[in-house]
């Protein structure tokens, strides 16, 4: 049995709706034996699709090609998950570091964001090497 690769990842509850698996396809953050997969390839039984997620890239055994979407408890018969543990480790480290991982054009960081880095940094609010002079310094 074969099954559309987009139609697989949302069947599968992978993507939220089947245009934001097809547009995962097509900007290739889907990939099957290292070669990027267009939305519309088959996938079969014992295929393995990687689905790249940043920060990191989830791995996947295809165990069942199915079209129509599956409850959330019938998803373990489908595939099976065979992401490295060394990408799981990325992933505690994006969410432990959340701050620095700031998307471009985001904003400012709020106060909490603020104090977390201060603190991450083991600096005061001026820092520890902030100087002050006035002009009658300098003469």
């Amino acid at each position: 049995m074969e099954a559309r690769i987009d139609k697989w990842l949302w069947a599968v509850r992978l993507y939220k709706t089947r245009s934001m698996a097809t547009d995962a396809c097509k900007k290739g953050q889907v990939t099957m034996n290292g070669a990027t997969m267009k939305p519309s390839k088959t996938v079969k039984e014992g295929d393995v699709v990687s689905v790249r997620k940043p920060p990191i890239t989830y791995t996947f055994r295809v165990l069942k090609a199915i079209e129509n979407r599956v409850g959330a408890k019938l998803v373990p018969e489908m595939l099976e998950n065979i992401t490295p543990k060394e990408q799981y480790d990325i992933l505690e480290m994006a969410k432990i570091s959340g701050f620095a991982n700031r998307m471009r054009g985001t904003g400012r960081p709020t106060k909490k964001e603020r104090r977390d880095l201060d603190e991450f940094l083991g600096e005061d609010n001026f820092g520890s090497d902030f100087l002050f002079w006035d002009d009658e310094d300098e003469e």
